[in-house]
């Protein structure tokens, strides 16, 4: 089996559930050693209230071929974000790959709520979570990624640059962390380029992640049951879709080229042939464009 991260460092922030577990095992995957942090442990839950452990996580990293290495961290704690980084610099002596998937707004956001109506408090938590987490971890974990040339920073966002930049996003407070998040990579491919290494934003498509299943009422297994319900779901992705994404890019001897981008997993899929575990390869962002935006009835021919 080819491990072309065998001897790379990753550090995915925010690694629970979701995008940022399917991030953590295929990186895993491919050979990499992962560090996986969040809130939810074996012995403590975040406020998510939810089953799934960091330790869970770190489990499945090391089952799919790679070293996973769980740590709870609080990404707003500047003094356990610090001791992070300082525990992967005396074991690895390098950090190779940070992924920025630190998210915690599902239950703060309201849909369709304009900025006056919406509790004040929950939006600026909301973006405290999106926003904040990802510039500290960032900070103290940059001068570690730069020790060595080729290092590969990903900031996990909901949108590409251009739908967003034409598409309103669920509410104030959501459309703004998802955009910031988009510029923090462009930003930070101005200030890592010049350094050798490299900072993209990706986003998912429609995503199957623990929650979303929940919300249908449906398992991995049967999730073509949704679309009774919601026929535009044919489009949908697991998160090992992005996490192959991630780890195609990390594996890329070239990634500078894509330096400061927006990508997103279904035109990577494209990019370097990769595909979801069914053997698709979902293109959902050109799909909400040309299809469900443009209301068209549900039709994933040459979509996936």
């Amino acid at each position: 089996m080819s491990a072309p991260l065998q001897d790379k460092v990753a550090l995915v922030a925010g690694a629970t559930r979701g995008a940022g577990r399917g991030i953590a095992v295929e990186l895993g995957a491919a050979g990499a050693t992962v560090y996986v942090t969040g809130r939810t442990t074996r012995a403590r839950r975040s406020e998510y209230d939810r089953p799934e452990t960091i330790e869970d996580t770190a489990d499945l990293v090391t089952a799919a071929g790679g070293k996973g290495i769980a740590v709870p961290t609080d990404h707003l704690d500047r003094s356990q974000v610090k001791a992070l980084v300082d525990r992967i610099a005396d074991e690895q002596g390098r950090l190779d790959v940070l992924v920025n998937d630190i998210w915690g707004g599902e239950k703060l956001f309201e849909w369709d709520t304009p900025l006056w109506e919406h509790d004040l408090d929950n939006g600026l938590r909301l973006l405290k979570l999106a926003v904040e987490t990802h510039a500290v971890t960032s900070h103290h974990a940059l001068p570690l990624l730069l020790r060595h040339p080729g290092g590969l920073v990903v900031e996990l966002t909901d949108g590409t640059a251009a739908y967003n930049a034409e598409n309103y996003r669920v509410n104030f407070f959501y459309d703004l962390a998802k955009a910031s998040v988009l510029r923090m990579a462009f930003a930070l491919g101005h200030e890592l380029g010049p350094r050798g290494a490299t900072a993209v934003a990706l986003t998912p498509g429609w995503l199957r992640s623990e929650m979303m299943l929940d919300g249908f009422g449906v398992r991995e297994e049967n999730w073509r049951d949704a679309l009774e319900r919601v026929p535009h779901f044919a489009i949908s992705e697991t998160p090992h879709y992005v996490g192959r994404a991630v780890a195609a890019l990390a594996a890329d001897a070239d990634v500078a080229r894509w330096n400061g981008q927006s990508l997103s997993s279904g035109g990577l899929a494209r990019a370097y042939g990769f595909t979801d575990l069914d053997g698709s390869r979902p293109d959902a962002w050109r799909y909400l464009v040309e299809v469900q935006d443009a209301g068209k009835p549900a039709d994933v021919t040459g979509y996936r």
